[in-house]
């Protein structure tokens, strides 16, 4: 008998002498063994509320309920042609702060509102972020930034502040990264992302093949175009895949596949918002028989991290579109309410308001007049877009 097991046995027989209740000596030791080879490297765990609970405590009714519903129909409006609008996903790289998202948010709804005849603007509200080794892991995962990873309270607060948001009248844009967060907040969503590094899981296409709103998938961190492509293909497709239900079970989904699936272009080691990577990208879609549909992600590798080359993109863009382009359904912009990024200090005092802390984002007066620049130049264009 290894020493483990002799010392599960002795704490065993003191604890009969004081809890005659507890399991027979068979089972425990049984369990012991087990342990030997199970769950080796987990510390413990907490329960969370089921999707169905955190739902019925913040629940989608009311103008939340119509701004979600509206959004999902205008923006598989333009990904049919049947819109002639840009859609422009836009705000923070990720929420630390919800105090300063919903400050945000209400500099923002009234812009939609003025340019709401050319641009379907969605709000980017982006709560996990993907690490390609250590770091903050967003909202969710850490919401006091300080290691200590209660997400019990992450998914209340992203929930109850997506629920703000919708109020305003404001659709919502995020990045589906977790396989599980889908079932607490989906529902509060008008479009949803597949990150450049997350593209080729398979794991992840099956979830997109089943989330309700449309989704965009990011070329690869490479600039690999095929990937994506492949990743349309998939989510598109019938699928089975493992999840929760709304009560918390853990059950086997069943998907008809998401008919809205684009492409989203973000650069990677060169960036390609450039009307030759963007007909290359078409001659793509073409050849393997997808919509030819795609967003042009302004920041990331077509800005190469530098936030104030996202306007030179926006520029490119809104002049290809006044060249006849009819391929761009749509762009993405990081913008907070300070230009400029910081680190997480030590002093969570010390955090600026209104800064990033992820990526670098553009200011809000740099992205106000640069949206009402974009507009301006493609209005006259847009009648010829829809079908």
């Amino acid at each position: 008998m290894s020493n483990l097991l002799i010392w599960n046995f002795f704490e065993l027989v003191l604890d009969l002498h004081h809890n005659p209740r507890l399991p027979d000596i068979g089972v425990t030791m049984a369990n012991a063994e087990s342990n030997e080879v199970h769950n080796l490297h987990i510390m413990g765990f907490e329960h969370l509320p089921t999707p169905d609970e955190l739902r019925q405590e913040f629940s989608l009714q009311g103008k939340a309920l119509d701004t979600v519903r509206e959004g999902h129909r205008a923006v598989k409006g333009i990904l049919d042609r049947v819109d002639p609008r840009l859609i422009v996903v836009v705000g923070p790289c990720s929420i630390h702060n919800p105090d300063e998202a919903m400050h945000y948010a209400r500099l923002l709804k009234p812009l939609a509102d003025e340019l709401s005849n050319e641009l379907l603007i969605v709000m980017r509200v982006y709560f996990e972020k993907p690490r390609t080794s250590v770091g903050w892991e967003g909202l969710i995962y850490d919401p006091s930034l300080d290691g200590s990873h209660r997400i019990d309270q992450g998914l209340r607060t992203g929930r109850k502040l997506m629920l703000e948001i919708a109020e305003l009248g404001l659709p919502i844009a995020i990045e589906a990264l977790d396989l599980i967060s889908p079932q607490y907040l989906q529902d509060l969503v008008s479009w949803t992302a597949i990150g450049a590094r997350t593209t080729e899981s398979p794991t992840h296409r099956k979830l997109a093949s089943g989330i309700s709103s449309a989704i965009g998938f990011k070329n690869n961190i490479d600039g690999d175009l095929s990937v994506a492509i492949n990743a349309i293909r998939s989510a598109s497709a019938h699928h089975s895949f493992i999840s929760v239900t709304g009560e918390g079970r853990v059950a086997v989904f069943r998907t008809e596949g998401n008919p809205h699936c684009h492409i989203i272009l973000r650069g990677g080691k060169i960036p390609n918002y450039q009307p030759e990577f963007v007909a290359q990208s078409e001659a793509e879609l073409r050849k393997s028989g997808h919509a030819v549909n795609l967003m042009i992600d302004c920041s990331h590798g077509n800005s190469q991290k530098n936030p104030a080359k996202q306007r030179e993109v926006l520029n490119s863009v809104a002049e290809q579109i006044s060249q006849g382009n009819r391929s761009i359904i749509g762009v993405m912009l990081e913008s907070y309410i300070e230009e400029g990024n910081q680190p997480i200090p030590d002093d969570l005092k010390q955090i600026r308001p209104g800064v990033s802390i992820t990526d670098a984002c553009i200011s809000w007066t740099t992205t106000e007049a640069a949206l009402r620049a974009f507009a301006d130049a493609i209005r006259d264009s847009l009648q010829t877009r829809a079908v």
